[in-house]
């Protein structure tokens, strides 16, 4: 039986322990391995390891010895309760082992459940577990996790309530970091308000986001964007040590100040303007671009935005011999200085 990523949510939280086995295939292998993580927890408890409930095969190994599954799903464990048979990396080398296995699986056998990369429609294994009455087969596809699955996580992470900047600010991470950097920044922003009083702040939300060289990169835009040309040197040169390329830097100044021309140009006014920008900006942030739109002009926004376009014209042609973070650096540094006139 096909399972929906909706119906997955309820069926792995509480796993029906009389399923003969569960499918779940993808070609993402980290949001593959949380659902399987869940699964197995649901199915065999938090200790169902330490208690030798659960018996891992790979693939492979099925293909040299083929009665190992049927053994592993007929045996008996010693420490009572439910057992899984963990099949990992399974292919089409294995398939006939496996659907060997299914047909004598008998109430009371071991669970299986079967892990897969991307595998074709046409595919054994994915084709007797989708059409089999008492299995589930739930595809994982590499796709920002949906309203219901982010809501789980944040439950799971025993986070209380958010406010309506930061509620939004955590479903714009999850689109952003991958499953597991996900689930580590839930589980450190659960810690950073442990003893909070009150739901978690937007400031919660981006004090505890992670740090990279993108958040760099925007700390740069923003000197620029500020007028404080004399701190640009030094950080460029950090950026750049870390293989920041001047195009990149480019691009991301760019965007930036169109950020920037799109809310003064707003025909409601700069707040509103503010408002509508796409992802939305709250708390420090929101209170930075509005202090740095007050110290620039459309006019000169324009003229921002075509200055940054000529130099990445000039980065991107053939030719060129000047260094490009040099030719970046002295864009940035006449921008600042043409904010202050």
């Amino acid at each position: 039986m096909k399972l929906s990523s909706r119906d997955a949510l309820i069926a792995f939280a509480k796993p029906d322990p009389k399923k003969t086995a569960i499918l779940i295939y993808g070609a993402n292998a980290m949001r593959v391995a949380l659902k399987r993580q869940e699964l197995i927890r649901g199915l065999i408890g938090p200790d169902g390891e330490q208690e030798m409930r659960l018996t891992r095969l790979q693939g492979g190994e099925l293909r040299r010895d083929i009665a190992a599954l049927n053994d592993a799903i007929k045996a008996v464990g010693f420490f009572p309760g439910p057992r899984v048979v963990l099949v990992e990396d399974a292919n089409e080398n294995c398939a006939d082992t496996i659907l060997a296995a299914l047909s004598d699986w008998q109430p009371g056998d071991a669970q299986m459940v079967i892990i897969g990369g991307a595998m074709k429609p046409t595919s054994k294994i994915r084709k007797a577990l989708e059409t089999h009455p008492n299995t589930w087969a739930l595809a994982v596809y590499d796709e920002p996790p949906s309203a219901g699955e982010v809501k789980a996580a944040i439950e799971k992470a025993g986070l209380g309530d958010f406010s309506s900047e930061a509620h939004i600010l955590v479903y714009e991470l999850s689109k952003t970091l991958d499953p597991g950097d996900f689930q580590q920044y839930l589980e450190k922003l659960s810690l950073y308000c442990m003893s909070q009083v009150g739901p978690v702040t937007a400031t919660d939300v981006e004090q505890c986001a992670p740090q990279s060289t993108e958040a760099a990169v925007d700390d740069l835009i923003g000197l620029v964007a500020d007028l404080k040309d004399n701190e640009l040197p030094l950080i460029l040169q950090k950026i750049s040590a870390q293989g920041v390329t001047a195009t990149g830097l480019c691009i991301s100044a760019l965007r930036h100040f169109r950020m920037l021309h799109t809310a003064v140009c707003d025909p409601s006014g700069i707040a509103q303007g503010l408002s509508r920008l796409r992802p939305p900006v709250f708390g420090p942030r929101r209170d930075r671009l509005q202090r740095q739109i007050n110290l620039w002009s459309r006019e000169q926004l324009e003229k921002v935005i075509t200055l940054l376009l000529d130099t990445d014209l000039k980065l991107r042609s053939a030719g060129q011999t000047a260094p490009q973070m040099a030719q970046v650096e002295r864009c940035f540094i006449r921008i600042s200085m043409m904010g202050k006139r």
